[in-house]
């Protein structure tokens, strides 16, 4: 028993190496620092880390895979790509493994960052607080090829904040081993759950509740009940790392996980045999390039969102990650697995996504004021500690 144990750790992990080498916002991988400059594919100088807009070099913080210069493998390189064809450099990328990491980052930066690869809850706080600017789309060829459900989560009071990059969405999945008639109820109830450490989680519990009708807009007294629901078990495993959702089910110590449906698609590869809970409505998000406030020059910042909105540059970032891609046309080749993985061209699936958005504050809900994220966040915070 323990031999196959290992051996089910071991082939999953090698899956996730081989598979990505670098995964997505709530998908990243063990063993890298939070924030780490990113090497150059060739032994030639690296700009100053100091260098501005207007000397054609661009400085980026992003999730681990998503600006990919080939230091992992030479099939993952549209940096250095987009380097020789623009004439654009980029001096500095940041990468992270969260977007609780990615706040702290913006929060450190010495300067304002030219792009960052935001997701829902990091793009309203850089929204509110003036550190990016609004897209012009007509400057961003190929925008049109952009899934339009997805161009529409990237807009505030008319004006575009982001370019669509990557998506995914988080299932709930369980042991049939070990369980048998499973069940969202015992999701919750159950100690032997691993859901993942983020305030966004919440929005999860509140699907439960079947008075709420948006997740990401609760009343104080819908999040009182979500973190009820979330509060009834003290021995559930938070977790950051999905190597930690790997090891759990490979020996044996997990019954159910929220992930996403590639790191479930690995276990099934390892042998593990994990299944889905069935749900009504699962929660989803959208990481999307933003382009930073008061740059001297935007040439090489719209070139590289011009780059990554094209079908190759999506679709070789989504099969390096396991994320499905904005762009419809990247749905080919490597990617078609992952698309297909995320029914990607499946307007009824997607329809069962709730994609999340940050939790507004000031909004008014069916039972009264919306919670706005501090306050999420808080609650969670007193919650995973």
């Amino acid at each position: 028993m323990r031999r196959r144990r290992i051996s089910a750790v071991a082939l999953a992990t090698a899956a996730l190496v081989a598979g990505t080498g670098a995964v997505s916002s709530t998908s990243e991988a063990a063993g890298q620092p939070a924030v780490r400059p990113s090497p150059k594919p060739t032994p030639t100088a690296t700009p100053s880390p100091t260098a501005t807009q207007s000397d054609g070099t661009l400085q980026i913080l992003t999730y681990r895979g998503y600006a990919e210069y080939g230091g992992i493998s030479p099939k993952a390189n549209w940096v250095g790509s987009f380097e020789k064809e623009t004439g654009c450099r980029l001096a500095r990328v940041d990468t992270v493994r969260t977007a609780e990491e990615m706040e702290r980052a913006v929060a450190a930066a010495e300067r304002p960052y030219d792009l960052i690869s935001a997701g829902p809850a990091l793009a309203g706080d850089l929204i509110t607080r003036k550190l990016v600017q609004p897209i012009d789309p007509a400057k961003v060829s190929g925008y049109d090829d952009l899934n339009e459900r997805f161009r529409d989560m990237t807009k505030v009071s008319g004006k575009v904040y982001g370019v669509p990059f990557l998506w995914g969405y988080h299932e709930f999945v369980y042991d049939s081993s070990r369980v048998k008639d499973a069940s969202m109820s015992q999701v919750f109830a159950s100690g032997r759950t691993a859901l993942r450490d983020s305030p966004l989680t919440i929005a999860d519990a509140a699907l439960a509740d079947a008075a709420v009708k948006d997740p990401y807009e609760l009343s104080q007294e819908q999040l009182d009940r979500a973190m009820a629901l979330l509060g009834q078990q003290k021995e559930r495993t938070y977790w950051r790392k999905p190597i930690d959702l790997i090891k759990g089910f490979a020996t044996g110590s997990l019954d159910y996980a929220q992930a996403t449906p590639y790191y479930r698609l690995l276990l099934q590869k390892a042998g593990k045999p994990v299944r889905t809970v069935a749900a009504k409505t699962a929660t989803g998000w959208l990481d999307s390039w933003m382009l930073g406030a008061n740059l001297p020059d935007t040439t090489c910042a719209y070139r590289w969102l011009t780059w990554m909105t094209a079908a190759d540059a999506q679709r070789d970032a989504a099969a390096w990650v396991g994320l499905a891609p904005a762009n419809d046309k990247a749905c080919k080749g490597r990617a078609k697995s992952i698309c297909d993985l995320y029914g990607a061209d499946d307007p009824k699936r997607l329809d069962r996504i709730a994609f999340a958005v940050r939790p507004p504050g000031g909004c008014r809900g069916e039972d009264g004021e919306c919670t706005d994220y501090a306050v999420w966040g808080k609650r969670w915070a007193e919650l995973a500690e």
